[in-house]
């Protein structure tokens, strides 16, 4: 099969807000007092309305808005054994910041996350989604797959696994866990997969970046060596286009960390195999555009300067000249737009209302088009 490129120039990053009939169904089913045939109906009601308002929209790449997930790295979690007992705190722990109106929110790690066993993938992570999705839709289908070295939250270098003796062979089991999906996917018909990597912009902070460095890598190994992983879990699918997702944590209308991407980003804009990278750029904690300079010629930057963490619409003028101002470093044909990230990714959700949501995702269209049709 010929080698393909996405070439769309609006897409969603993945996430959509869950409707509340979907959230009370989960809690009801978590008690045990509701089947789960009718989980499954109520999942497939929300996907069914989420695709419909990304077509309504005019976007021509779709997700499932990832309605089935805990949160979007959640997937791996519930279908491999070896993780434990995972909640939606496993996922959502760290030092949240926002402006005055949200406030400031500490979560504590939880102290039980850690590796069981040996990884064993006991169903898959996404085709349910994937299939469920192509067959109702002539749009083109993008999967989202979370990074391989996202998982190092599960490590522990002073208690390693009896299963694992080093990060190294653990992170390896889920490249090949990772791939086995992809190959079932592109199977399926596939072909537009993006990996999720908020922890790579995670580095810019010093508290964040010394967790990372306490599981035994340094910043520049974690870059080097997560890369190379990245690259793993793409390389020698010729035939499906992957893109990946840099943001700086997005909870709740909340945020991480903070910092342009210059310190990251020769490592990762030049090696990183993925032919679109989707990053955050919505507003002044990301930097200016100068860090594209380094963006290989192969690869389509998609400039996420739509908000998911504010209700108010951007203008039109300003993503206009904003794009411009890109332009100084990537050519407008090797330009796209989306928001900075997903508007819910994990059940909490942002604080935007289904109608913000809507507008935004118009406004990602209707800018697209004046620009680039």
């Amino acid at each position: 099969m010929e080698s393909i490129e996405i070439k769309a120039r609006a897409e969603t990053v993945g996430s959509l807000l869950r409707p509340p009939a979907l959230l009370k169904a989960r809690t009801t089913f978590a008690g045990g007092h509701l089947p789960i045939a009718e989980l499954k109906a109520i999942e497939d009601q929300a996907v069914d309305e989420a695709l419909a308002l990304q077509e309504e929209v005019g976007l021509k790449v779709v997700t499932d808005g990832e309605m089935r997930r805990l949160s979007f790295q959640s997937q791996m979690t519930e279908a491999v054994e070896g993780f434990g007992n995972v909640s939606l705190d496993t996922f959502t722990w760290g030092d949240w910041h926002n402006d005055d109106a949200i406030g400031h929110q500490q979560n504590e790690r939880p102290t039980n996350i850690g590796i069981t066993g040996k990884l064993r993938r006991q169903r898959s992570l996404s085709t349910e989604e994937f299939v469920y999705l192509r067959d109702r839709t002539d749009r083109i289908v993008k999967v989202t797959l979370p990074s391989p070295s996202l998982f190092v939250n599960f490590w522990s270098p002073a208690h390693p696994p009896d299963a694992y003796r080093s990060l190294d062979a653990f992170l390896a089991d889920v490249v090949a866990i990772l791939r086995e999906e992809i190959c079932e996917l592109i199977q399926l018909g596939a072909r537009y997969i993006q990996i999720d990597a908020p922890h790579y912009p995670l580095l810019l902070d010093p508290a964040t970046r010394a967790f990372y460095e306490s599981r035994g890598w340094t910043m520049t190994e974690w870059l080097d060596r997560g890369i190379e992983l990245d690259n793993s879990v793409m390389s020698d699918f010729s035939d499906i286009t992957f893109g990946m997702h840099l943001c700086r944590g997005n909870q709740g209308g909340r945020w991480l960390v903070e910092g342009g991407y210059e310190p990251i980003a020769e490592a990762i804009f030049k090696k990183v195999s993925a032919t679109r990278l989707l990053l955050e750029y919505d507003d002044v904690r990301s930097g200016s555009f100068e860090p594209l300079r380094h963006i290989s010629e192969n690869k389509t930057i998609v400039l996420g300067l739509i908000s998911t963490k504010r209700p108010e619409i951007e203008s039109v003028e300003e993503l206009l000249q904003r794009i411009e101002e890109a332009q100084r470093y990537v050519p407008l044909e090797r330009l796209a737009l989306s928001p900075q990230c997903g508007f819910s990714t994990s059940i909490l959700g942002s604080p935007l209302s289904f109608a913000d949501q809507k507008c935004k995702l118009e406004l990602v269209s209707e800018v697209a088009r004046r620009v680039w049709d």
